[in-house]
């Protein structure tokens, strides 16, 4: 039976990421029930670093990966992250969330209504009363950082074993002994980023669920009118999520912002929901509406407070909690696989305790 330190179920960009902060000073082994690594959200993200985006804890987590984003220790050969800016517009009515997004932030200017129509020309300037525009917004090359994570991860000797669907999980008071249906595995630490089978992967080895939401998302990528270059716009979009929009391709990328609860799964876009989303981004622009080239879907996984879960389970040991990432998996790896890294391995974590206290599992025992 293969033994290593660690066993890590999940080969998103949550479980590549922790492996290869681990597998400096650890021996690794990542499960992926799939057949190739990022399958699911990691392959279907709008791939966005955005500084600004989610609550204090998440704002921190994006500070602290900026850098190792723009300046990779990985095994990497283009740059991770591309200049394109984010522009997010208010109707009267969202004025309050406008002034919100304000609160502790970096790096945010507010634009005319007619200043963001010089950003993104397709806007109706009579739509909207304010704008906020993030300039230092960037492309993620999601894959790029992915495969990066990998090579690191396993030039240290880590294992990555697809087609490994969890089975069975028992806890002998020393070692987790992990089946699958790619052979059985044994580590003194498990640690859970299993995304939207999270909590399926602690009932497995019978540890409390902490309560975690697969949501699906929805995005058609539609052509422009030639004279419509857009390859320069930032990503643009309501301010209180009712749809976004960024460039993709010389396309538009277009979402509904959708939230729709579904069971954790290889999930498919609503027809309905693309529609509505759509309608929602006609009223705004003066692009016409024209037939998607394709559509897709994928899990965003939140847990109750929206704050992901990053420590040991408050009642099972060496069961650690790697899951909740929502909309901000991607961007924040560098930060959570860290911290991650930092407590299994006994070390004093980079961001502040009260961070780590709103990240612990523990706040749901309690």
């Amino acid at each position: 039976m293969p033994t290593s330190d660690i066993i890590i179920i999940g080969g998103g960009i949550a479980g590549i990421s922790a492996a290869s902060a681990l597998s400096n000073a650890a021996k690794v082994v990542v499960l992926e029930a799939e057949k190739s690594i990022g399958y699911h959200a990691t392959g279907r993200s709008a791939a966005i670093y955005i500084k600004n985006y989610g609550n204090a804890t998440l704002r921190a987590l994006n500070a602290r990966s900026e850098a190792p984003l723009s300046v990779p220790a990985l095994p990497v050969d283009a740059p991770i992250l591309t200049p394109r800016g984010e522009l997010l517009i208010a109707q009267p009515d969202e004025l309050d969330v406008f002034e919100d997004y304000f609160q502790d932030s970096d790096g945010l200017e507010r634009l005319s209504p007619r200043q963001a129509h010089d950003l993104v020309p397709i806007l109706k300037t009579d739509m909207f009363c304010a704008a906020v525009y993030e300039p230092k917004a960037q492309d993620i090359d999601v894959d790029l950082l992915l495969a990066g994570y990998a090579r690191h991860a396993r030039s240290n000797g880590a294992d990555i074993i697809t087609n490994a669907t969890v089975q069975q999980m028992r806890y002998d008071g020393c070692f987790w002994t992990i089946e699958t249906t790619n052979g059985t595995y044994q580590a003194k630490i498990v640690i859970n980023a299993a995304g939207a089978w999270g909590d399926h992967i602690a009932e497995i080895a019978g540890v409390t669920p902490l309560g975690l939401r697969p949501l699906r998302r929805s995005a058609v990528l539609m052509p422009l009118p030639n004279h419509l270059p857009c390859e320069n716009w930032p990503l643009f979009g309501s301010i209180t999520e009712q749809w976004y929009a960024k460039p993709m391709g010389g396309k538009l990328m277009i979402s509904p912002a959708d939230e729709d609860p579904v069971q954790a799964q290889d999930v498919f876009p609503d027809d309905m929901t693309l529609a509505e989303g759509l309608w929602r981004f006609e009223q705004a622009t003066t692009a016409p509406i024209a037939r998607p080239s394709h559509s897709w879907a994928g899990l965003r996984t939140f847990l109750p407070d929206r704050t992901p879960a990053v420590g040991f389970d408050a009642n099972s040991d060496g069961f650690f909690w790697l899951v909740g990432q929502g909309g901000y998996g991607v961007q924040t790896s560098p930060a959570m696989s860290e911290l991650a890294a930092d407590i299994i391995l006994g070390n004093q974590p980079a961001i502040d305790q009260s961070h780590i206290a709103a990240l612990s599992p523990h706040r749901f025992s309690q």
